[in-house]
């Protein structure tokens, strides 16, 4: 690229940070803005009346004032790092699923690896406070999507969203993070560790800005982000007022395949999941079910694939089933004496086939 290219190039893009930055101005508003004059430089371009006849008074004064340059320069700063990047709809890298949806972000933030926009992607989502099971299907199912060729996109959040990226990067495969703060934080704060990993060798993308704080309003706006780049939509565990509901039924509108994982009739963490199958969700126990709808695009062997939970027999957990069970009745129904069972289930949480549950009571997770 010569000199006055790269000018441009770079004029170019500190103009869709500023609109970017425009308070009041958000995604549809910048959209219908470029709608009506085709590109950053020629809204910068237009008159204060011009502009009103699209956005409101306030948001019209701020375009016509100019680009603000002391406010973009930390933005333009942290795009000189070759692993952050500013994808806008005007961009060669962005995400052909994402014109599919009804509101497609203008401008897109993102950390990592952009080959993994446009391939073919399966959400898995659910529960921040999953149970020990619900996180292993979770990071069991999306290891198994990777060995079939898919990447998985979820939220980074604590329980489901963090086991699904764990699960992915146990296959060395693809995994995308799509945030609801600036990509210059990282939330949540335990997940720090995790969100380096993921931009190593994933992707972590968000439509909101450098400095954008964690706020309610972020996260369902962040949902159709999750479901748009994907195939389909896995909801492993979920109560009935999960957030990840919302991108199940996000996921539906935008014409994707949703799917869910049932489990206790007792667990208010799988109510969600049943509520979505008897609305029509595709109920799912193997990876096949998922693999199925899609096709998998890499051979690999089903040895290495964990379709399912390992069913390895053990008296204890063939007395146990898959709901917590008290000590009380697990004492009742294998006829052992408390010291030897309480041994037992130590030698079992060991070797992660049982965790403790709130309540003082254990759950089987193999």
């Amino acid at each position: 690229m010569d000199s006055v290219s790269a000018s441009a190039a770079h004029e170019d893009v500190a103009l869709w940070v500023a609109l970017g930055q425009v308070r009041g101005l958000g995604g549809q508003g910048l959209c219908q803005l470029l709608r009506t004059f085709g590109d950053p430089a020629a809204i910068y371009a237009a008159t204060y009346t011009q502009l009103r006849t699209v956005v409101t008074e306030s948001v019209a004064r701020a375009i016509s004032i100019g680009p603000d340059d002391v406010a973009i320069a930390p933005t333009l700063d942290w795009l000189k790092h070759p692993a952050n990047h500013l994808i806008t709809l005007a961009d060669e890298h962005y995400p052909k699923a994402l014109l599919e949806i009804s509101d497609p972000p203008p401008i897109l933030y993102a950390k990592g690896v952009l080959t993994w926009l446009n391939s073919r992607s399966i959400a898995v989502v659910g529960s921040r406070n999953a149970s020990p099971q619900g996180e292993r299907n979770a990071e069991d199912f999306s290891q198994a999507l990777c060995h079939h060729g898919f990447s998985v996109v979820s939220g980074l959040a604590l329980g489901i969203d963090g086991a699904a990226h764990r699960g992915a990067l146990k296959a060395n495969g693809a995994t995308i993070a799509v945030v609801g703060t600036g990509l210059d934080m990282v939330y949540p704060a335990r997940h720090r560790q995790l969100a380096h990993q993921i931009a190593e060798r994933g992707l972590i993308l968000s439509e909101f800005g450098l400095g954008t704080p964690s706020r309610a309003q972020n996260f369902p706006r962040r949902n159709r982000i999750i479901s748009g780049l994907s195939l389909g939509c896995l909801v492993v565990e979920a109560n009935v007022q999960s957030g990840s509901l919302i991108t199940a039924r996000l996921a539906a509108e935008q014409g994707r395949d949703v799917f869910a994982i049932p489990g206790s009739i007792h667990s208010s963490v799988s109510k969600g999941c049943h509520q979505l199958i008897k609305q029509g969700a595709k109920l799912v126990d193997d990876i096949q079910d998922i693999v199925d709808e899609f096709g998998s695009v890499t051979a690999c062997n089903s040895s290495e694939i964990p379709a399912k939970s390992n069913t390895e027999t053990h008296p204890v957990l063939d007395c146990m089933g898959y709901d917590p069970i008290s000590m009380d009745l697990l004492l009742e129904r294998t006829n052992l004496v408390a010291g030897n069972l309480t041994t037992m289930l130590l030698m079992l949480e060991l070797d992660g086939k049982v965790a403790p549950v709130p309540g003082g009571k254990y759950q089987r997770i193999v």
